[in-house]
């Protein structure tokens, strides 16, 4: 067996003749100098519209084949250039002008220019999936304007102060393209599998549950690139294989490890261990509208029965949650009352709530092969017995489970959630995870409080900094109080990789849907 293994990127190319798609690679094709990052996770790519996937593998995809007005960097992260090289914003926050970087190509060869930019945040607001709630209600179609064929205006409908921050998550794609091939969906159907994109790497080819090759573009424009000429989403669902996978070389990165894992290779040769805070809560929500848990008393009965050391112990790196928001950000509130183990209370509201004997099965549903959410439905097996109640446990894959939050006919009693910020503001927990609008979507599909809504709409367009934690002060304590979820952990993001990774730089929103355009490997 050989021990380096130069690819070219016409090599990366020749590589999606050969069915390469296996689990487990030869380690030749992960030696130190190979050309291609390959990326251990769990997830599946859902679809590639820059405009309806979300999830931190379409994050990882999106970053890497398409470009953004601005991207994020940095810890604490700021906003930097992206397909903007630059811009300006008025004194009362509502105009903001961009100034389109001269050499920013698509795919294709064209030009990327204000059209472009225009017509996708349209595309964008008209399809209202996606990220689009980042920007709804801030800016209409009509507000995004080109001056210039290199110049875009956006006039927001009100103040918002974190609108730089939510810019990296609307993607920008080529009009021409998605026009050509617009069928009766805006093109939804083409860019399931298609792109349109201006980004660094390009698709080479796909296996879905297997594997996502990206090749360096030959059009990349943007500055600071690493040597990489290409990389691969391997999907390994156990993260006792992605740990197998970075200890014998065969993967340079892994995305999902658990803390056992993270021990297992703190003394492993050629690995380096990331563990970082992150703004990344770990929740059960619950089916606020259908079945038992539409029951407030019974939501709160399982929330005070739920065993939270034992999730803490599961968790590793965390701290336990008091409510929505993750502990440190803006407006947190340290001293809320949070739920804690006591089979007391629990007995308490389960005897004012519809089936007080219990004797009844609840469903959750878990991230096929994700050890850590395993492990707390589990938590959760064992927390309801104490209710006289069931629990079936039913791993799925991740696309089959965003598909289940679409009604709450079809969403399951208790519902595991991961969601990490896009950006460091409380509005992006807030907004994606308990205003009504999200209902149908992973991070909330059923929840719907009025005067939740109402506290979110206030927190996002207040530019006081003092106002706003006050507003999300009151969020807070409306939302604990209604117990939609089970509140778990607040996660530090663990991460591992091989030392033959160079230029990597964390930042503490969305680090595992990696950037690869500035690293290297050597």
């Amino acid at each position: 067996m050989t021990d380096h293994f130069n690819i070219s990127r016409r090599g990366l190319l020749a590589l999606a003749g050969v069915g390469l798609a296996t689990t487990v690679f030869p380690r030749a094709l992960f030696a130190q100098s190979g050309g291609v990052l390959i990326i251990a996770a769990g997830q599946d790519i859902p679809n590639f519209d820059p405009h309806t996937a979300t999830g931190y593998s379409a994050s990882f995809f999106m970053r890497n084949v398409y470009d953004p007005l601005v991207r994020i960097s940095g810890n604490p992260p700021v906003p930097t250039p992206g397909i903007a090289e630059s811009w300006t914003v008025s004194p009362d926050g509502t105009e903001y002008t961009f100034v389109l970087n001269k050499a920013a190509k698509f795919h294709s060869g064209n030009a990327v220019t204000a059209d472009d930019v225009v017509y996708s945040f349209g595309r964008a607001l008209k399809l209202a999936k996606g990220n689009s709630w980042m920007i709804r209600d801030i800016v209409s179609a009509e507000g995004v304007t080109a001056a210039d064929a290199g110049t875009v205006k956006f006039k927001l409908a009100t103040p918002f102060a974190p609108f730089l921050q939510v810019l990296p998550w609307i993607f920008i794609v080529e009009k021409a393209v998605v026009e050509a091939n617009l069928g009766s969906d805006s093109g939804e159907t083409y860019l399931m599998t298609n792109t349109a994109g201006s980004g660094p790497f390009a698709v080479a080819r796909f296996e879905v549950g297997t594997l996502y090759q990206l090749a360096r573009a030959p059009e990349a424009w943007q500055a600071g690139g690493g040597n990489l000429e290409g990389v691969i989403w391997q999907i390994a669902r156990e993260t006792a294989t992605q740990r197998l996978l970075i200890q014998r070389g065969e993967a340079h990165l892994a995305t999902d490890l658990t803390s056992e894992d993270m021990d297992a290779l703190k003394d492993a040769p050629g690995v380096v261990s990331i563990i970082e805070p992150e703004y990344r809560t770990f929740s059960i929500k619950m089916n606020t509208q259908q079945g038992p848990c539409a029951d407030i008393n019974l939501r709160k009965a399982i929330s005070y029965a739920t065993n939270y050391q034992a999730v803490l112990d599961a968790a590793g790196y965390a701290d336990l949650m008091t409510g929505p928001l993750p502990n440190g950000i803006l407006g947190f509130n340290p001293d809320l009352v949070a739920y804690r183990t006591d089979l007391a209370k629990a007995k308490e509201y389960m005897a004012k709530s519809a089936k007080p004997e219990g004797g009844f099965k609840l469903k959750m549903y878990h991230v096929s092969g994700l050890e850590q959410q395993r492990r707390w439905a589990l938590i959760m097996l064992d927390s309801l017995k104490q209710l006289n109640i069931d629990l079936e446990i039913v791993p799925m894959n991740w696309p089959d489970m965003v598909t289940a939050c679409k009604s709450p006919e079809t969403f399951p009693d208790l519902f595991p959630v991961y969601q990490t910020a896009n950006y460091g503001d409380p509005d992006n927990i807030a907004y994606a995870a308990y205003h009504s609008s999200r209902n149908g979507a992973w991070q909330n599909a059923v929840y719907n409080n009025p005067e939740v809504d109402a506290l979110i709409e206030a927190g996002r367009k207040e530019i006081d900094p003092a106002k706003r934690v006050a507003i999300y002060g009151e969020f807070q304590k409306k939302v604990v109080d209604d117990a939609p979820d089970v509140f778990g952990v607040v996660e530090r993001r663990k991460l591992a990789m091989r030392d033959a990774v160079k230029g990597y730089s964390f930042t503490p929103v969305a680090s595992n849907a990696i950037e690869a355009w500035g690293l290297s490997l050597g």
